[in-house]
């Protein structure tokens, strides 16, 4: 039976033309409709003020209509993508399907193949909308990266210290340049050499060098699975699944001793890396504890409203280092059943034997419902999109938006990622109820 779906919190498979985006210098090529660009743009990168190399609105597309509809578009896209490489300055090719395309039976794999020999590589992916969600299709695409460029020009010899780092999806995370470059940072302080493909200046010499990494680093609940077990596969590099992105200095301590551990760095070297860090970080939330402990406008109650990734970094903060309770936590990019399990565990290890309930859906009619029902005994915290701040308004309760859609926020390199990521956290929680005084 269909149902309305309030609120939506992700948009289609197609929506991975943003990953595309993210890599510098690289060109999603749409085959789909004039209109499908522009929409989830606005979904996605709209509504957290991120462009890139390339705006959305004049991304090369077969602009679909009723002509290729009844009698095929393929020769259309096959014109696409020869403009596109004469025209536009760039690195990669990323041929994406949108829904009619595929309905009508176009071979986007076909197509493409014909530019196998273009100077630049032109690959493709079939994202059309009714397979999946913009957080799958940004799987798909790192794996046709994976099968159809970097198989084709083999195996690499190993760099000693090479890791690859994998987690943030480029807009879709609004902070995704700025959790990539701290994540960079924190495996740099080991001693390890970060290796990433997305953000500034990050594009084809960067993915070159993914097989010659020692290891990958997957830092997600469950974004990204299947590429480091693709990448295990294809070039026996083994992968290390660190599922919550550390914020604060409980989880950034772990995640530091995790990594470490595995890529067999000197204990005396990690430690000392998480001793000056939190030394730094305890300095500061010392000198402003009357600021959390005073406080009559927040309640010690909150409830996330996110993708998995969010929800579960900025509970694990909030609960470890900060002694919040978590309430209900709701889960809104419509993680696939074979995760759920193992994501609702997560959230039942923390310290002090604390646990989080957790509530998959995509519906924001519902999930509003449900946190009305709830007594958060006070001004409740609520972390979630600007889609929640109405809720929060109306609970005379305290609010931050983090993820997509933020629309009231603009964000370039602000990260929560870390040490001074979770203090940043903090002051823009603070920043919300400490203007309730007033």
């Amino acid at each position: 039976m269909t149902r309305i779906i309030d609120q939506p919190r992700y948009v289609c498979a197609l929506g991975a033309m943003q990953t595309v985006q993210g890599i510098h210098r690289g060109v999603p090529v749409l085959h789909a409709g004039p209109g499908c660009a522009a929409k989830l743009a606005g979904g996605i990168a709209g509504s957290n003020g991120d462009s890139g190399y390339i705006s959305p609105q004049i991304y090369p597309c077969s602009n679909v209509s009723e002509t290729e509809i009844v009698f095929g578009g393929e020769d259309n896209l096959r014109q696409t993508i020869e403009n596109a490489l004469k025209v536009i300055d760039g690195d990669l090719f990323v041929v994406l399907s949108g829904c009619t395309t595929e309905i009508v039976g176009d071979d986007i794999a076909k197509v493409s193949s014909e530019f196998a020999g273009s100077e630049k590589p032109v690959i493709f992916v079939e994202t059309a909308g009714f397979k999946g969600t913009n957080l799958e299709g940004h799987e798909w695409v790192i794996d046709a990266i994976i099968e159809q460029y970097l198989v084709k020009k083999g195996q690499k010899q190993k760099v000693k210290g090479l890791v690859n780092i994998w987690g943030p999806v480029p807009s879709y995370d609004p902070f995704w340049v700025g959790n990539i470059r701290e994540l960079e940072a924190l495996v740099a302080e080991l001693g390890l050499t970060p290796n990433t493909i997305f953000g500034e200046y990050r594009g084809m010499e960067n993915i070159d060098m993914v097989p010659a990494a020692e290891f990958n680093l997957l830092v997600s609940p469950w974004v990204g699975l299947k590429n480091v077990r693709l990448l295990e596969e294809q070039f026996a590099t083994p992968y290390l699944h660190y599922p919550t992105l550390p914020i604060g200095a409980v989880e950034t301590g772990r995640f530091l001793r995790a990594v470490g551990e595995f890529a067999g760095v000197d204990s005396a070297r990690i430690n000392s890396v998480v001793e000056r860090h939190e030394k730094e970080y305890y300095y500061h939330i010392e000198r402003t504890s009357d600021v959390f402990l005073e406080n009559r406008t927040m309640s010690r109650r909150f409830s996330t409203v996110t993708n998995a990734a969010d929800a579960l970094a900025i509970t694990s903060f909030l609960v470890n280092d900060f002694g919040l309770v978590p309430d209900r936590q709701y889960i809104t990019d419509a993680t696939p059943e074979e995760h759920r399990e193992r994501v609702a565990n997560l959230f039942k290890q923390y310290q002090y034997g604390i646990e989080a309930e957790v509530m998959f859906s995509t519906d924001g009619y519902e999930i509003h419902n449900d946190i009305r029902t709830n007594d958060y005994f006070g001004p409740p915290l609520i972390i979630g999109s600007i889609f929640e701040k109405k809720l929060a308004e109306e609970l005379n309760g305290n609010f931050l938006a983090v993820s997509a859609p933020v629309k009231e926020r603009l964000i370039l390199s602000s990260s929560y990622v870390g040490y001074h990521g979770g203090l940043e956290l903090l002051e823009d929680i603070y920043t919300y109820v400490l203007k309730q005084f007033n």
